[in-house]
C-alpha cells in the first residue's frame, strides 16, 4: 500500500468516527425525548454503531471503510448524521449486581481505573443493583475522579440480592432521557439471572423483564456490554447458562457486546475492559430519517463495505 494511499485510508475512517458524514440542516436537528422528533410522516432516529476491526499487534492499522447505508424494516433510509467521539462526549452507566461473589471485589479498582481513562467530557453514572431498587452512587457527571470514588466493593449477600437485574438495568436506562442525545452505553456486571416470576422466567426468551429492558435501551439508543459474573446464592448450572444467555441478548440486541469466562467470575476484568474500552471509542450516534413513523417494531439493519471486521448495531427499535 502506498503512504498515499494509506492517507487516504485513515483519512475515511476518521471521518466515520470522528465527524459527520451528513451534515444536518438546523430545521432537522429537533430531537424529542431524547430519540426522535416526528415531523409529518417521518421522524428522526438515533441508534449506536459500533466499527469494530481486528486487533493486529503492535497497533490497529485502520482500514478503508464505505458504502455506510441503513435500512429499517427492509427499506433504505437517509443517514443525516454520524457523531463520534470528537463531536458526541460518551454518556455511559457503570451498574454492578450487589449480590456477586465476593471475588468481583478484588476488580474495583480496576473498573475505577477504567471509568478515569474515559475521554475527558464523558458523563458516567454509578449504580448497584439491589433489594428490589436502584441504588445511585453517582449521579451522570463529567467528573471522572469523582465517578470512580462512587464505586464501591459488593455486598456480596442474599439479603441485597436485586428482585431481578433487568428490571432495575431499565431503571437506570431511563435515566438516559435527561441527558443529551448522541453516544449512550451502559456497562451491566451481573448474574443475569431472573427468577422473579419462577425459574421458567430465566429463560432468555422467557423474561418478561428482560424484553422490556431490550426494548428501552433500543428506544433511547443505549448500548449495553455486559459481563458475566455469578452471585453469592450460587445458581445452578441451567440458570448460569440462562443468565449468560439473557446478557447476551441484551447486549447483541442494543448494539453492545457479551463478556463470558466459563460459568465462573472472571479472573480478571482487565482483557473484558480493554475491549470495552476500545469499542467505545469506536462508538457512533447514526441519525437517520425514518420513513416508517407508525408505532411498533421496527428492524434495523447497518451496512457498510468493511475488508475485516463489522459493523455492530440494535436489531431494531419499538416506536
Amino acid at each position: 500500500m502506498t503512504t498515499s494511499r494509506r492517507k487516504i485510508f485513515v483519512v475515511l475512517l476518521v471521518t466515520l468516527i470522528c465527524g459527520p458524514w451528513t451534515e444536518l440542516s438546523a430545521q432537522r436537528r429537533t430531537e424529542s425525548n431524547g430519540r426522535e422528533a416526528k415531523r409529518g410522516s417521518v421522524s428522526t432516529v438515533t441508534i449506536p454503531v459500533t466499527v469494530r476491526l481486528p486487533e493486529k499487534p503492535p497497533q490497529t492499522e485502520l482500514q478503508y471503510v464505505a458504502g455506510l447505508a441503513v435500512f429499517e424494516d427492509g427499506e433504505p433510509q437517509e443517514i443525516l448524521t454520524t457523531r463520534g467521539a470528537a463531536r458526541s462526549p460518551l454518556t455511559l452507566a457503570v451498574l454492578i449486581q450487589d449480590d456477586l461473589v465476593s471475588s468481583v471485589s478484588s476488580e474495583i479498582r480496576d473498573f475505577a481505573a477504567f471509568i478515569r481513562r474515559l475521554p475527558p467530557g464523558s458523563r458516567v453514572m454509578v449504580g448497584y443493583l439491589r433489594g428490589g431498587s436502584l441504588q445511585v452512587r453517582q449521579k451522570f457527571t463529567t467528573d471522572l475522579e469523582r465517578a470512580a470514588k462512587a464505586l464501591r466493593i459488593p455486598a456480596s449477600s442474599t439479603a441485597v440480592a436485586p428482585y431481578n437485574p433487568f428490571a432495575l438495568t431499565r431503571d437506570a436506562i431511563k435515566r438516559f432521557e435527561s441527558q443529551p442525545v448522541g453516544r449512550r452505553a451502559v456497562l451491566l456486571i451481573s448474574d443475569g439471572v431472573d427468577i422473579s416470576r419462577g425459574v421458567e422466567s430465566s429463560s432468555p426468551s422467557q423474561s418478561l423483564d428482560l424484553q422490556r429492558t431490550i426494548n428501552e435501551a433500543q428506544r433511547r439508543g443505549v448500548a449495553v456490554y455486559s459481563i458475566f459474573a455469578p452471585t453469592v446464592w450460587g445458581a445452578g448450572s441451567s440458570l448460569v447458562g440462562n443468565g449468560q444467555g439473557s446478557l447476551n441478548r441484551l447486549s447483541n440486541e442494543s448494539g453492545g457486546r457479551a463478556f463470558f469466562q466459563g460459568s465462573g467470575a472472571p479472573v480478571s476484568v482487565r482483557p473484558f475492559l480493554g475491549e470495552i474500552e476500545t469499542l467505545l471509542s469506536r462508538l457512533f450516534a447514526l441519525t437517520f430519517l425514518s420513513t416508517h413513523p407508525e408505532k411498533g417494531f421496527h428492524r434495523v439493519r447497518v451496512v457498510a463495505e468493511l475488508p475485516e471486521g463489522e459493523i455492530i448495531f440494535p436489531h431494531g427499535y419499538t416506536r
